[in-house]
C-alpha cells in the first residue's frame, strides 16, 4: 500500500482544468516534492488529496482509504499545513495546540503529553505561554507544523510551508520537516515553487506546470538527466548568438532569455573560447559568461521551456488560457 496513490486525478472549475489526469504514487515514510509555480495546480491537487475539493474525475487514495469515499478516515489519517496562517494570535501557542486535540477527541493526559511532543519537535517548548500574536513569522509556521502532528496523522500536507520566510527561517523550517520526517516516521508531501527547497528536502520530486504531472524521479537523477554542463552567456544582442550556438554541434540546445542565453553543453569549461568567437562572428558582445552543473531550475526549463514564472507571468497566462478556454 502507498501512502498516496492517485489515478487520473483531475480538476476542472468550469472551462478552467486545474489538475489534469495526475498519476502518482507516494511512498511510506517519503519526503515528496510538488515542484512548480504559482498556479501550475499542486494547492489544488493537495485540496482534493485531503478531501477539501471533489475531484472532478479520476481517483485519488490516502494511507489507502478513498478520498470520496473515506472522507472521515482520510481525515484522521492527514495533518496540514496551509498556505495562509490558521492559527489563532488571541492564544497561546500550547492553547492553540490543545483546542486542535480536543476537536480530535484526545483526552487531557493524551493532550499533554502530545503538546510536549511537539512543542519539543519543532522547538517551541520555551514559548509555549506566549500569546501568538507575539511570534515571528517562522515561530507561527513552526507552530502550524506542530499543530498538523498533534493527532499522530500518517500524512502531513506542507503547501507552500515557507512562503514569505526570509532565508534563514527557511533553512530551520527545513530541519525541522527532516526532523518531524524521521522521528514521527511520517510521509510528507510539500508543495513549493523555491527549486533549492525541493532539492535540498525532497527523496523524490514531480514537476506540475499546467495542471500537468511532466516528470516525477529524485533530484539528482532529474539532474544528472541533463547530462551536460550549463553555459550562461550575458550578451547584447543576444539573438544572433544564440542562433549561433543553437547550430554548433557541441551544443545540445541553447535558449535565449532577456539578453542572458543559457546553453546546455558538453565539456563547457572547453568551449569557452570557442563561444566568444562565435559571438564575435556574430556581432554580438559578451559582458559576461560562466560555467555550472545542471540544477533543478535547468529541469524545469527543459521540461516545460520556461523559467518559473513569477506570479504576475502566472496571473497573465492563467486569464489568457481562460478567454482560450485550455488548461490553466
Amino acid at each position: 500500500m502507498f501512502a498516496i496513490e492517485t489515478r487520473e486525478l483531475t480538476k476542472i472549475y468550469d472551462t478552467v482544468t486545474a489538475v489534469d489526469r495526475v498519476s502518482l504514487q507516494v511512498e511510506k515514510n517519503e519526503i515528496f516534492g510538488l515542484l512548480g509555480p504559482n498556479g501550475a495546480g499542486k494547492t489544488t491537487t493537495i485540496k482534493m488529496l485531503s478531501t477539501l475539493v471533489a475531484p472532478t474525475a479520476g481517483e485519488a487514495f490516502v494511507w489507502g482509504h478513498r478520498v470520496t469515499d473515506d472522507r472521515d478516515a482520510v481525515r484522521r489519517s492527514i495533518g496540514m499545513v496551509f498556505q495562509d496562517p490558521a492559527v489563532d494570535d488571541r492564544l497561546t501557542g500550547r492553547e492553540n495546540l490543545d483546542f486542535h486535540a480536543r476537536m480530535y477527541g484526545m483526552g487531557r493526559e493524551q493532550r499533554t503529553r502530545r503538546i510536549q511532543e511537539v512543542l519539543r519537535l519543532v522547538g517551541l517548548e520555551d514559548k509555549a505561554s506566549v500569546l501568538v500574536k507575539n511570534y515571528s513569522g517562522g515561530m507561527k509556521r513552526r507552530l502550524e507544523i506542530a499543530r498538523g502532528l498533534m493527532h499522530h496523522p500518517r500524512v502531513l500536507f506542507l503547501d507552500e510551508p515557507t512562503l514569505g520566510l526570509d532565508p534563514q527561517t527557511r533553512h530551520h523550517i527545513w530541519e525541522y520537516i527532516r526532523r518531524l520526517n524521521q522521528q514521527e516516521q511520517i510521509t510528507v508531501i510539500l508543495t513549493t515553487h523555491y527549486m533549492e527547497e525541493a532539492d535540498t528536502l525532497c527523496t523524490r520530486v514531480g514537476i506540475i506546470d499546467y495542471g500537468r504531472v511532466l516528470v516525477v524521479d529524485t533530484p539528482a537523477a532529474l539532474k544528472n538527466s541533463l547530462g551536460n554542463d550549463i553555459l550562461t552567456i550575458a550578451a547584447t544582442p543576444s539573438e544572433p548568438l544564440c542562433d549561433a550556438l543553437n547550430r554548433e554541434p557541441w551544443v545540445q540546445e541553447a535558449a535565449c532569455r532577456g539578453g542572458l542565453i543559457v546553453a546546455s553543453v558538453r565539456q563547457a569549461e572547453e568551449k569557452i573560447t570557442r563561444a566568444v568567437l562565435i559571438a564575435q562572428e556574430a556581432g554580438s558582445h559578451i559582458t559576461s559568461i560562466a560555467v555550472r552543473k545542471p540544477a533543478l531550475e535547468d529541469v524545469f526549463l527543459q521540461y516545460t521551456g520556461k523559467t518559473l514564472r513569477d506570479d504576475d507571468d502566472a496571473a497573465a497566462e492563467a486569464g489568457r488560457r481562460r478567454g482560450r478556454g485550455g488548461h490553466p
